[in-house]
């Protein structure tokens, strides 16, 4: 950072910025605190004064891609107050946004299969964080009055994450090139289905 910027943000939200941008772009496992308190202009000191292990700093980098996914929903609420179906609509093209602007996926999805041990304490925050997730999206749905708004939820949610899959594998020309028209058709047979 230039002209003296890193000096005025906070030392914990400069760590937390800096260690949410090298877990995404390289992983957590890839990262070490060595690396994060460099890249912040900080120390270990610091680091430890405010994250108690780097297992802390994991679940509060996790709970601020949380915050900002928090933003997003009242983001559509704003831009379509009261119409359910245009959020739902503005979830899907942010959503295809997402997926052409950063191809490295969804951090909590990474940090899921990254930290595989059952017992690592970020895993029960990665659950909370997605169902939350899952259940405003279910709720949008059914606000938006789709009759099997769980279903619905729970099949945008995986072709989301099929999509970022594919992505990273096949690239942009492949399935997830799709994601917008499979999206918004599956809203729109659900739809129908409702309207039977």
């Amino acid at each position: 950072m230039e002209d003296g910027t890193a000096e005025r943000i906070r030392p914990r939200d400069r760590i937390l910025e800096t260690a949410r941008d090298m877990f995404h772009k390289h992983g957590i496992k890839g990262v070490g605190v060595d690396a994060i308190t460099e890249a912040a202009g900080t120390n270990k000191m610091t680091l430890y004064r405010h994250f108690e292990s780097k297992d802390d700093l994991v679940i509060e980098c996790l709970r601020a891609t949380a915050c900002s996914a928090n933003a997003m929903w009242e983001k559509f609420e704003a831009e379509h107050p009261g119409d359910k179906l245009a959020q739902l609509h503005a979830w899907v093209r942010m959503a295809a946004d997402c997926l052409m602007v950063d191809g490295r996926g969804c951090d909590m999805a990474n940090a899921a299969i990254e930290l595989s041990e059952t017992d690592h304490p970020a895993r029960r925050v990665i659950k909370e964080l997605k169902q939350a997730q899952r259940d405003r999206l279910v709720g949008l749905c059914r606000d938006a009055g789709i009759g099997q708004a769980e279903l619905l939820a729970d099949t945008l949610s995986l072709l989301l994450e099929g999509a970022r899959v594919s992505l990273q594998s096949v690239g942009a020309e492949g399935p997830s090139a799709q994601f917008v028209r499979m999206a918004e058709g599956l809203i729109a047979s659900f739809r129908g289905a409702a309207a039977r």
